[in-house]
């Protein structure tokens, strides 16, 4: 596991971010609802680690990544980078800022343009922000392909010339080129065989203890998360329900929700078991999430007072926070 975070001031600061989106009915397009995608989400990451940001699919992990990088606007809240908040900056002002934050997509495929040759994709962005042109572009791209473990001459290569993990590292090859202070890997290993996630893995590791950066890791595997973050966000349905270090979460989990996902990850020693926690029922709609807290539904231990009252993310011990009214 990569090493803790030094102390002081944080790369990013999260406080209260909210997205709704709109829903749109009728030939006027009248609002008739929204999407509560996320529900007043905070959290901090500092130089040099790793929040893990984990959680069924739909209930927001995405949304906040992108949001957190203003590719979508947040509907309320503060991003703080470096003590700057950047929610209310413009573009000319934001782009400073785009430079010191980069995104790891999920799809090593869909997310590289067919028609660039790979040298191109990941020199387009010390073109675009004026860091180097020609040959000091063509020097700058191939130390970045061998650092991230592909070959010079693979430069001229087109995407589907390379299979899932060499297209990986060339998306981390692209979001290493303007030599960033924050990286969101959305579900960055999701798509890949278990062997070259590891390998990928190991890369980023390796990466992040080269240049103190800070990841963003988005997941739904626990067992990848558990491996490169020192500390976990567990999101449901638009709110972090539990937020604490890896080894307390692992060993001492305090929200029902986290028990549950927990107990679904496979254990290696086929000797040991580990009791299922099945929950009942589906995820409620993010259009009309229910009243009090949104886990309540499905909670067995839910009471009167979860079903009309929302419960506070609230310190149980130093550092490790949970919203839930039966702590």
């Amino acid at each position: 596991m990569a090493e803790a975070a030094t102390a002081g001031k944080p790369v990013l600061e999260v406080t209260g971010l909210k997205k709704h989106f709109p829903i749109k009915k009728g030939l006027l397009s009248k609002i008739s609802g929204h999407v509560y995608a996320v529900d007043g989400v905070s959290f901090s990451i500092g130089q040099g680690e790793t929040l893990g940001l984990v959680g069924e699919s739909g209930c927001g992990k995405s949304t906040v990544g992108r949001t957190v990088l203003r590719l979508i606007e947040p509907t309320e809240g503060s991003i703080r980078v470096d003590g700057t908040d950047i929610t209310a900056l413009n573009k000319a002002a934001l782009r400073a800022y785009r430079r010191q934050m980069q995104i790891i997509f999920q799809d090593p495929f869909s997310s590289l343009n067919p028609r660039m040759s790979a040298g191109d994709i990941v020199g387009e962005l010390l073109q675009v922000h004026g860091i180097a042109q020609g040959e000091e572009k063509q020097e700058r791209v191939a130390a970045l392909f061998e650092r991230v473990g592909l070959r010079r001459n693979q430069m001229r290569n087109f995407p589907h010339q390379f299979s899932g993990g060499q297209r990986q590292r060339i998306g981390i090859a692209r979001a290493l080129a303007l030599n960033p202070k924050l990286i969101i890997g959305d579900e960055a290993v999701s798509a890949l065989d278990v062997s070259i996630q590891a390998q990928v893995i190991n890369l980023l590791q390796d990466l992040q203890e080269e240049y103190r950066l800070s990841y963003l890791f988005i997941a739904h595997d626990l067992a990848v998360v558990e491996h490169i973050s020192q500390r976990i966000a567990v999101m449901y349905l638009g709110r972090i329900v539990e937020y604490t270090d890896t080894k307390t979460l692992f060993t001492s989990p305090q929200h029902p929700y986290t028990e549950a996902l927990l107990s679904a990850v496979p254990i290696p020693n086929p000797e040991m078991r580990r009791k299922k926690i099945i929950l009942q029922g589906d995820v409620p709609s993010p259009i009309k999430p229910p009243p009090g807290c949104h886990f309540h539904t499905r909670c067995p231990y839910a009471e009167e007072r979860c079903k009309v009252e929302e419960p506070v993310l609230k310190n149980l011990t130093e550092g490790h926070r949970v919203a839930c009214h039966l702590r």
